[in-house]
């Protein structure tokens, strides 16, 4: 059985902002999935600290690259456990203070699925660093966290977030300053606990998510379900419906130059030099005159 290394977790120290006049935190308007996803992870902790939940239960909860294939559904449920109480409150004060602004622009559902999108990023970085990574358990939510620092950054650029409480910094510089001291500590493999590989992937997975996602998703959808022009089918030839009952057709040419061939003869010998097939030909020629005459009478009189 793999040795299990010490928990690695992610945190940071956020402070507040104001951005157009509105204050964010306590003065703002708690949304209701920053709200969910707050109770949820501090009742997971909660049910961990009294051991209702057993400690042993991260191994299954904790996201594992060697594990993976066995545990799948832990590229989501790492997010909900944390290795300790601040790592906790840092993750959670930070989804205090950016979430809801985000969420009220664009929408709960949309909000849960980028929180969820970049979280799985943080996983996904896991499993390609995993040279640098190794065989460790990772939790908490802190790649959601960044997803959300760089949307936030995203939307309110100038926006100001106050370091440690005390210094104002716009939220762009904030998020590049920080994007590059995680790039720095992934590649050197930083030894303080902390997964910033994790961090690296939910900032690059958010900012992917918001600039590319919808051509992403419509170069996925075209290659997925690639639309096939319908065969081209020649039309039917078109019959012309059958004529009436008691309507014959109307004698065709064929049929004329047979009986001036006929009424030739008749002249020429006399009706009694007509054979049966000729004298049968000339009844039903005349039967067709008579009845299309007839018809064509009764259309012009309506």
């Amino acid at each position: 059985m793999m040795r299990q290394p010490a928990f690695r977790g992610g945190g940071g120290r956020f402070g507040g902002g104001r951005s157009g006049g509105v204050r964010f935190g306590h003065g703002f308007p708690m949304s209701r999935w920053v709200l969910r996803l707050m109770i949820a992870n501090f009742a997971i902790f909660l049910l961990m600290a009294v051991r209702i939940v057993p400690a042993g239960a991260i191994e299954w909860l904790g996201f594992a690259v060697p594990l993976f294939l066995t545990r799948p559904w832990t590229a989501v449920t790492y997010m909900f456990v944390h290795g300790g109480f601040m790592h906790l409150f840092m993750n959670m004060l930070a989804l205090f203070f950016f979430g809801p602004p985000l969420e009220q622009k664009w929408g709960s559902r949309f909000f849960l699925r980028f929180y969820l999108v970049t979280g799985l990023g943080g996983a996904a970085f896991s499993v390609l660093l995993y040279s640098l990574t190794g065989p460790t358990i990772m939790v908490g939510a802190s790649g959601a966290i960044f997803g959300l620092l760089v949307a936030f950054a995203l939307n309110w650029p100038d926006a100001k977030i106050y370091l440690y409480f005390v210094f104002p910094v716009p939220a762009k510089w904030f998020v590049a300053g920080l994007g590059a001291l995680t790039l720095l500590s992934t590649v050197q493999g930083s030894a303080d606990g902390v997964a910033h590989w994790a961090h690296l992937g939910g900032l690059v997975t958010g900012f992917v998510y918001l600039r590319y996602g919808e051509r992403i998703g419509r170069f996925a959808q075209r290659a997925l379900y690639k639309e096939r022009p319908a065969p081209t089918r020649r039309p039917a030839p078109t019959r012309r419906p059958p004529p009436p009952p008691g309507r014959r057709r109307r004698v065709d040419g064929d049929s004329l130059d047979e009986v001036d061939r006929i009424l030739d003869k008749i002249r020429a010998d006399g009706m009694d030099s007509l054979s049966a097939r000729e004298r049968a030909f000339l009844d039903e020629v005349s039967r067709q005159y008579q009845q299309t005459n007839g018809t064509e009478k009764k259309t012009r009189t309506h």
